[in-house]
């Protein structure tokens, strides 16, 4: 390959050797370095018989070598684990880069320790961006939905690279352009990256999907649960359900892939469906949990995304619930309905939950862009999760067109797209609910997303017992309807502990 390089890669896991394959693919020079020696060389053997573009591709077994090679301003990107590994990474790249230069974290680090390396290294006039990246191993190879932060001056050099390698979309109708191959990447379209804004916005907004993919997933397993349960489909009748939703308002990738997991056989004995022999116990990296935190943190209302995470950590105390199911015993429900009005009813309440999830993911990114002195664009975030990424849908065209009504909008359910869907759909949902609980099938992201629709629509609700209630506990004071927002005012309330006179 000529030097120097276009760019430069730590960390040859799987994510890493797909992202460098994708960055070849586009005619990019690209130098690459892992902390082993032996793991990179191996791999570089075998990419050099399989990939048409590994020639451009350069390994290196000493870092200062491997930094030497990189045209300047360098850019480097670090994939590795979250925490220590990158700033031990980056420790090591201190004494070898310049200033100008770009380090880029493609990890899924916490936004927090984002915004910290950022202006740590800003003051050595080094620059760092934190990006999301989103796909799994195919969307790095060819095609991921990219989420950058970092600084406008580091964005201008990062730009022609993210650009290229980002998963596209028409840019009429927002859907994927597909074809990716190997030496063939697709052109044209609108790239599925943008400038997210500075310091950990990037990671907050990739922290802030993947909490809407733990919302999405959870639905998703709470619809294959009820028509499970309810109507007691085989998985290739399920199958088919999600295949027709998936041509429909419905249409996603997680969808999709859910169509083809529900056909599938299983590989160790062809006479049973894959789903059939899976353990029901849900494993979870992270994120889910800090979305939820986050929101927590900044006392903005998430509760689909929490419940979703909270679903994978009852799933996982698997024997503990094995237990409990022969003490506990539900109501015995038996549904006599006709099937093809609960299959829709249940698409609905789907639908319905997944709206409110989205706009809990949107307002938290809403809240956060108050807290740390962000300017996010709303619709350019829908747009980018168009493709490449776990939660790309058609769906996510609808967002990106009501922020384009409204660049302002306090909440989705506001929009007149989103609260005519919800209307119409409505009936169907509570249905569904309602059957849910009736026959004691969990499904608390449905249950959830109604609670928070129902709170949020309410002008009125009970935390005024509440704050009468701490009032008198702990003389936290009370507002009054009364009286302008902002004005405190406490009871001289009775000791609760000293008996009182009958009345």
């Amino acid at each position: 390959m000529t030097t120097p390089a276009d760019i430069g890669l730590i960390g040859l896991a799987v994510m890493g050797q797909n992202l460098v394959l994708n960055m070849a693919d586009h005619g990019f020079n690209v130098a690459v370095y892992n902390r082993t020696t032996a793991h990179m060389e191996e791999w570089l053997a075998k990419v050099r018989k399989e990939e048409p573009s590994s020639d451009r591709v350069t390994g290196y077994a000493e870092l200062r070598d491997f930094v030497a090679a990189i045209k300047k301003p360098r850019m480097i990107v670090i994939l590795v684990k979250a925490g220590k590994p990158v700033d031990q990474v980056v420790e090591q790249l201190l004494p070898l880069v310049e200033k100008g230069d770009i380090i880029i974290d493609g990890g899924n680090s916490q936004w927090t320790d984002t915004i910290r390396r950022e202006k740590d290294l800003a003051a050595r006039g080094i620059n760092f961006v934190g990006s999301g990246v989103s796909g799994g191993e195919e969307g790095a190879r060819f095609g991921p939905s990219l989420m950058p932060g970092g600084s406008q001056e580091a964005w201008k050099s990062l730009k022609p690279v993210w650009e290229a390698i980002a998963a596209k979309v028409d840019a009429k109708t927002g859907k994927p352009l597909e074809g990716s191959a190997p030496g063939k990447p697709v052109t044209g379209g609108v790239s599925c990256t943008t400038h997210i804004g500075p310091d950990g916005a990037g990671h907050y907004v990739k922290m802030v999907h993947n909490g809407i993919e733990y919302g999405d997933m959870q639905m998703i397993c709470e619809a294959y649960y009820l028509l499970k349960n309810l109507l007691g489909l085989t998985p290739p009748q399920m199958s088919k359900v999600f295949q027709g939703w998936n041509g429909g308002d419905l249409d996603s990738f997680l969808i999709q892939i859910t169509a083809d997991i529900l056909q599938q056989k299983d590989p160790q004995n062809p006479r049973k469906f894959f789903v059939d022999v899976v353990l029901d116990a849900a494993g979870q990296k992270g994120t889910g949990k800090w979305t939820s935190v986050s929101a927590l943190d900044m006392g903005t209302p998430a509760p689909t995304i929490a419940e979703a995470v909270f679903a994978r950590c009852l799933s996982a105390i698997k024997e503990e619930r094995v237990a409990a199911s022969k003490l506990l015993k539900g109501p015995k429900f038996n549904f006599r309905g006709a099937r093809q009005p609960l299959v829709e009813a249940i698409r609905d309440a789907l639908y319905c939950s997944k709206i409110c999830s989205y706009a809990q993911g949107f307002q938290l990114m809403r809240q956060a862009q108050a807290e740390y002195h962000w300017k996010l664009n709303f619709g350019e975030i829908a747009m980018i999760w168009r493709g490449g990424c776990i939660i790309r849908a058609r769906f996510l065209q609808k967002i990106k067109d009501a922020y384009d009504r409204n660049p302002d909008l306090a909440n989705l359910l506001l929009d007149p797209y989103f609260k005519k869907q919800i209307q119409k759909a409505e009936a169907n949902w509570r249905k569904v609910v309602a059957l849910a609980a009736q026959a004691g099938v969990a499904a608390p992201a449905f249950m959830s997303a109604l609670a928070y629709y129902d709170g949020y629509r309410s002008a009125v609700l009970p935390a005024n017992l509440l704050q009468g209630q701490r009032d008198y506990f702990g003389a936290h004071t009370y507002e009054r309807v009364d009286a302008p927002r902002g004005r405190f005012f406490h009871v001289d309330w009775p000791d609760p502990q000293r008996p009182q006179l009958p009345i």
